[in-house]
């Protein structure tokens, strides 16, 4: 009989630790997967090289630390460091439920959006053509935005020449470019322009190599397009005594005597917007491309904050937001590099 109970205890026993140990496996794979224990959903921000590039990608995590504060996500970030893009946005898809991936490089999104029909997708920076009701693109009108630094630049030059560095011979980048080309035009008829592409956005050492290029060739303002690559540009510019137009961001407070004003593209606010909009209100628009132009506010020229030191005089400014009114307006319209 003695044998019998502490048998039975010991089958008890197991019996428990089993449970215990299968309650904290079930717990952690909870925590895992992003489950909406608290209701609130799991978004997820997914960028195509990594973060810290103090424009695009940092732009992109600002709007997701936005909906964390206000306490309406449980944030998730991955940084595919040039690689793997699918299988990344398969690995937030596993977890999350609201998917961002940020940038070109994720094309294979419309496949990973079949095989997660329950999940939303927000596609950055492209436009999509099929029919898939659970993926949001969103699109800038970054050449609007372009025309109006490239006004800026050709205004203030004083050798005649400005230049553009991007980060790939590509649609995205060179849509930037024809509007910054266009309104040094519209400034100067006169500028010349010259570009180049550093071949990558994560290189600053060839990024400076670029710059340096183009103020050989007398470029004494340069806008930088090419992402962390773009740092070397503005080091450039330290160092060489030119100025610099930053972009995505409002740069100036990394080198406030260099860069004289910011293309902005608030990718920020429009992750914000979009992700509220569902979060409040259940409301998520698939199947169709929103463009965020400068009509809808999210495209801009940043000066800095007030206290920064200003090059750009109120006058010039003046007449940028002229020519800004002309574009909502339509009386301007400008050239694209999109297909």
């Amino acid at each position: 009989m003695r044998k019998f109970v502490v048998l039975a205890i010991s089958v008890v026993m197991v019996i428990s630790m089993t449970a215990l140990l299968a309650g904290c496996g079930d717990k952690d794979k909870g925590k895992d997967s992003g489950d909406k224990k608290d209701g609130k959903p799991v978004v997820a921000v997914v960028v195509a090289d990594g973060f810290g590039d103090r424009s695009f990608y940092d732009s992109s995590k600002k709007g997701l630390d936005m909906l964390t504060d206000e306490g309406l996500v449980k944030p998730m970030t991955i940084e595919c460091r040039g690689e793997n893009f699918e299988q990344q946005m398969r690995n937030a898809a596993d977890k999350a439920d609201i998917i961002i991936p940020v940038g070109w490089e994720f094309g294979d999104i419309e496949k990973v959006a079949d095989d997660y029909p329950d999940k939303k997708f927000i596609w950055v920076d492209n436009a999509g053509e099929k029919n898939h009701e659970n993926i949001l693109y969103i699109n800038y009108a970054q050449n609007e935005g372009s025309y109006l630094v490239g006004y800026i630049a050709a205004k203030m030059s004083k050798t005649g020449t400005i230049g553009a560095v991007g980060g790939l011979d590509q649609d995205t980048i060179n849509d930037f470019i024809v509007g910054y080309e266009q309104g040094a035009k519209k400034a100067n008829p006169d500028i010349k322009i010259v570009k180049n592409y550093v071949g990558d956005f994560e290189d600053p050492a060839q990024g400076k190599e670029c710059a340096q290029a183009l103020h050989s060739k007398g470029a004494d303002i340069i806008f930088a397009v090419a992402g962390n690559s773009g740092s070397g540009v503005i080091e450039s510019g330290k160092e060489d005594g030119y100025y610099v137009i930053g972009v995505d961001s409002d740069q100036k407070y990394i080198a406030p005597d260099t860069i004289i004003c910011s293309m902005v593209k608030n990718v920020d606010e429009s992750i914000y917007k979009v992700v509220k909009d569902f979060v409040k209100d259940g409301k998520f628009e698939g199947n169709r491309t929103w463009v965020a132009d400068m009509a809808t506010g999210f495209i801009s020229v940043g000066y800095g904050e007030k206290d920064a030191a200003q090059q750009v005089s109120d006058e010039l400014k003046k007449e940028v937001e002229n020519i800004q009114k002309d574009i909502v307006d339509g009386k301007i319209k400008v050239d694209t590099a999109r297909q």
